[in-house]
């Protein structure tokens, strides 16, 4: 139990002279605030108020109470107001992580605005495509991919994605395309960090396992090994938009 209880409450009621009044200046229920000035009161030792069925009044103790109490909440309130930046803007440091394409497309550019915006705060943006332990290695967000998976974090949808299955036109003159899902497992798989890739069909999600002799974690080097005719790709749309 705190020193301050039931002040506030007191204080409203004396300047309200009224329980429901205090009650709605203060967003508490009536009963609330007699409650607490009934501990109050009980603390104390001593009556503050007489309470009738029409009207309250503040007893000698009471008004000597209140001018005290009315003394204390102005320098609580001053104290409180001391202490916070007039503007109320962001300070300190934010530390963010998110994959490495993503983030130089959408995220970096983003949040360097903010940044702008924000002169007092302090950014740092980790590009790794690594799933980080964001509580463990002292992160404040992070921009994934794909569902929460973590119950001690909270998440937000930002954007959504599709994921492209694709090739140049010289690898698809050479080895035809593909057609159903499983002529796939017959081509050079271009494998970036995902190792399964994903499709929908007939309304239900299928994962394949691509093989083949090529692997980076790079999208942009995916894409650049598919232009170069060395076989299939799957890669987010924001790769292959244009």
């Amino acid at each position: 139990m705190s020193s301050w209880d039931g002040i506030d409450e007191f204080t409203a009621v004396a300047e309200q002279a009224s329980f429901s009044a205090a009650a709605r200046r203060l967003g508490l229920s009536t009963s609330a605030v007699s409650r607490e000035i009934a501990r109050l009161e009980d603390r104390l030792q001593t009556r503050l108020l007489h309470r009738t069925t029409r009207r309250v009044e503040l007893t000698d103790a009471g008004r000597d109470f209140l001018a005290r109490c009315r003394r204390l909440i102005d320098e609580r309130d001053e104290a409180l107001a001391a202490v916070q930046p007039d503007d109320q803007a962001p300070r300190g440091l934010l530390r963010m992580t998110c994959s490495v394409s993503y983030g130089e497309r959408f995220i970096a550019p983003a949040v360097n605005a903010f940044a702008r915006q924000n002169p007092e705060l302090r950014i740092e943006l980790d590009l790794d495509n690594r799933l980080r332990d964001l509580v463990g290695d002292g992160y404040d967000l992070a921009v994934r991919f794909g569902h929460l998976t973590d119950s001690r974090l909270m998440a937000r949808r930002l954007a959504s994605r599709r994921l492209i299955l694709c090739a140049s036109p010289d690898y698809l003159a050479r080895r035809g395309a593909p057609r159903d899902l499983s002529e796939i497992a017959s081509h050079d798989g271009l494998i970036g960090s995902a190792e399964h890739w994903r499709f929908t069909e007939a309304g239900r999600e299928v994962t394949l396992r691509p093989t083949g002799r090529w692997r980076c974690n790079s999208g942009a080097a995916v894409l650049d090994a598919a232009l170069q005719g060395l076989g299939l790709c799957q890669l987010p749309d924001f790769y292959v938009a244009e």
